[in-house]
């Protein structure tokens, strides 16, 4: 009887170690399982992200490379821009360094224009007078000579005299002093200098002072205003 007892509580014990390898190996083979659909499920959704994560890369990749784009191009304009200024000042520059090399001197040409009025006057009063010695010639030629010196001294410094007489009047070179009646000339014709004007270069250094022709009234017209 004691060997049967034992020999069933045996069976029994090994009856009940199956089944516990048994529920062993079936929680086993379920979390083998489970841990399998995880990974699935985890792999899907990285799958499924990925191309949106790429879209955005490209599209910010995209983005950058327009505002670099931009950039280039606001610096080019700037740079241009820069450049074209520069040009300018340099030319500028030159012209004002040419203008002063050349006007430089203006006030003093037209300071010492005096000298040239004084000679023309001392002509006209020597000849003037009927009689004249030797003396007189010699003294008029030598004021001549002075004033042809001094006019070749003037136009080589660019300083040229303004011709005048028998011109059309132009307000940008002459000063009318008086109206004078002339029946031979058209109006608005120069036939009086009384200070001769210059130019130094293309600047009007003193303008000449001149009388200007007009038609005279008709006595019809004055009896008429009368």
């Amino acid at each position: 009887m004691k060997e049967k007892v034992n020999n069933n509580k045996e069976k029994n014990r090994e009856s009940d170690l199956v089944n516990e390898t048994e529920v062993e190996e079936l929680s086993a083979k379920d979390e083998v399982k489970q841990m399998t659909e995880d990974e699935q499920k985890r792999t899907h959704e990285t799958n499924n992200e990925s191309p949106t994560e790429e879209e955005d890369t490209n599209e910010d990749k995209i983005s950058i490379e327009e505002k670099l784009l931009d950039e280039v191009h606001q610096l080019k304009d700037e740079k241009l821009r820069l450049l074209a200024e520069m040009e300018n000042l340099r030319k500028r520059s030159d012209r004002e360094r040419l203008d002063s090399i050349r006007f430089g001197s203006f006030n003093l040409a037209r300071d010492i224009l005096s000298l040239d009025d004084n000679l023309t006057r001392a002509l006209e009063v020597v000849a003037e007078k009927e009689e004249k010695n030797e003396t007189i010639l010699n003294l008029i030629d030598g004021l001549k000579m002075a004033q042809k010196e001094f006019a070749n001294i003037l136009k080589k410094h660019g300083v040229n005299k303004i011709n005048a007489l028998n011109e059309k009047f132009d307000h940008n070179f002459h000063q009318a002093m008086v109206e004078l009646e002339n029946d031979k000339v058209e109006e608005g014709i120069v036939i009086q200098e009384m200070q001769s004007g210059y130019t130094m270069h293309d600047r009007l250094l003193r303008p000449s002072m001149v009388g200007v022709s007009k038609k005279p009234i008709k006595k019809d017209d004055d009896n008429k205003k009368d």
